[in-house]
């Protein structure tokens, strides 16, 4: 190796590298910090990556105080916290911000330096050269990547807090669909209860001349159809939990609440949800992110267009009889056939294809958030007129065909018909709730966080 600099120099130039070496570390969380601060601000429910043993048996227990084994899955928001920290296909893609930060560092770290020896012999005269040679090119480069690398992090970390509030939706959802189906089912099985009592019923009368074997083949028809409706409502409700239960990453050995929860007395309108959607959606922030950082690599493309090897290099060369002789060389790239037009081209139509991505990533958003709004009014609307009309107009009718069943003024088979038709109302009642609370989610993830309410500048689509 040839001192070619001064020792106090040199000992600068080596605590220059340390220093710069040292400036970009693995940080203690993988970056995660934020990403758990992002998801907790929007959904109120914290992700947690198992990256250590201690880790993983720390959130296992967090899952045990939300579900006892066995236990009573209370509310959506603990799905969404379970789901949060079990989901396994969330732990998988966890993994990516870590190889993100890792080519963060890797970025921000000096290039190793190139070592070279040869020895030759003549006679008996021996010649050894060393070299020590350094990638300046990359040196200078380094802040440029330092800062690229930086960008694409961020964006790492955009895609995968959008995809939690993705999977916290999804199971939202699932929460709710699994209610609904264990409702349904729950209704079926009271009706197939009575249709088998009035099936008897009906077989008796027939025994005894009393029905004709028109109204006889009709009941049998009607408790045939209660059979298929509870069978159906069955397979419904353990696909439903089933669902459920792969989004939470564990077995379905847990009960549900009875019924949906109540309808809200009303909802707030949603202001100006076109903008909310572009101001809070992180799918956008990441575009946008991305869209920076492909700015940034254009540059310096265009910057190293023409010289992009640059290397310098100390050398020593010490011959038998000879004092040793010392000196550097310079590798450089001569653009001679290539004046790296097609680089730039190239990484000005990546640019113009992440500039296109995020103009459609934010027509998407705005048409989304607009659906969305509109299903959960009308699924609302829906709803509560279930709930404040037909429901108790159904009801009363019943109860008035009841009354004139008992005062002789209407047939057993009046009163039949009107069962089915209050088990469609109430299964049509319990569908209506479900879809509002879905459509609700929807609308959470359409806007990337929970709607605001009322504003008077703002405007409804």
């Amino acid at each position: 190796m040839i001192p070619l600099v001064s020792r106090p120099s040199r000992a600068s130039a080596l605590a220059a590298c340390a220093l710069l070496a040292g400036c970009a570390q693995l940080s203690p969380d993988g970056g995660f910090g934020p990403l758990r601060e992002i998801v907790a601000q929007r959904t109120g429910a914290a992700p947690a990556w198992h990256r250590t043993p201690e880790e993983a048996a720390g959130n296992q227990a967090r899952v045990a105080q939300l579900l006892p084994a066995g236990g009573r899955l209370a509310t959506a928001d603990d799905a969404v916290q379970i789901a949060l920290i079990n989901n396994p296909d969330l732990q998988a893609a966890f993994a990516e911000l870590g190889v993100a930060e890792a080519d963060l560092v890797q970025a921000g770290r000096l290039p190793n330096p190139g070592f070279s020896f040869a020895r030759t012999h003549s006679g008996g005269d021996v010649k050894v050269e060393r070299s020590l040679t350094l990638g300046l090119m990359q040196l200078i480069a380094m802040p440029a990547a330092s800062r690229i690398e930086a960008r694409r992090f961020d964006q790492v970390r955009l895609q995968l807090a959008t995809r939690v509030l993705a999977t916290a939706a999804q199971t939202r959802q699932a929460y709710y669909r699994a209610l609904a189906s264990q409702q349904g089912l729950a209704y079926q099985e009271q009706v197939e209860q009575a249709a088998e009592a009035a099936h008897e019923l009906a077989a008796k009368m027939a025994e005894r001349g009393n029905f004709s074997r028109l109204d006889a083949a009709r009941e049998q028809l009607f408790y045939a159809e209660t059979q298929t409706r509870l069978r159906r409502a069955r397979r419904e409700a353990q696909q439903d939990k089933e669902s459920l239960a792969r989004l939470l990453g564990m077995a379905p050995a847990f009960t549900l609440p009875e019924r949906l929860p109540e309808l809200p007395a009303k909802i707030d309108d949603a202001a100006d949800v076109e903008r909310q959607a572009i101001a809070q959606r992180l799918d956008i922030q990441a575009a946008r992110s991305e869209l920076e950082g492909l700015r940034l690599s254009l540059g310096l493309t265009r910057a190293t267009r023409l010289v992009n090897v640059l290397d310098l290099g100390a050398l020593r060369t010490s011959e038998s009889g000879k004092a040793p002789e010392t000196g550097y060389q310079v590798d450089i790239e001569i653009p001679l056939f290539d004046w790296g037009q097609a680089r730039v081209a190239k990484a000005e139509a990546i640019y113009m294809q992440g500039a296109n991505r995020l103009a459609a990533v934010a027509l998407d958003a705005r048409a989304q958030a607009r659906l969305a709004w509109r299903e959960r009014q009308d699924a609302y609307e829906l709803a509560r007129r279930y709930r404040d009309d037909i429901v108790p107009l159904r009801h009363r009718m019943s109860e008035e065909n009841l009354l004139r069943y008992n005062g002789m003024l209407i047939s057993v088979f009046d009163l039949l018909a009107d069962a089915r038709e209050q088990a469609a109302t109430v299964n049509a009642a319990i569908e209506a709730g479900r879809d509002f609370w879905i459509a609700d989610a929807a609308l959470q993830l359409a806007l990337g966080g929970p709607a605001a309410a009322e504003n008077r500048q703002g405007t409804q689509p």
